[in-house]
């Protein structure tokens, strides 16, 4: 895989977990507008970085192979 193939990997994988959050706090917003408990909390937010393998470590690896 060249260089350029994997930033343009890298810059997927972001987009796909920054709509995976999206989703997430929309969901959120409309339980709190309804007042009931909240589907998603900070951990799993947080997870989605492990998910999709964006996290520092993850990319280095991934330039590294």
């Amino acid at each position: 895989m060249t260089p350029e193939q994997q930033a343009a990997y890298v810059f997927a994988q972001s987009a796909n977990a920054l709509i995976e959050a999206m989703g997430m706090l929309s969901e959120n917003l409309q339980r709190m507008h309804r007042g009931e408990s909240l589907a998603w909390d900070d951990d799993e937010f947080n997870n989605l970085i492990t998910k999709y393998g964006i996290g520092h470590n993850d990319v280095l690896s991934f330039y590294q192979q």
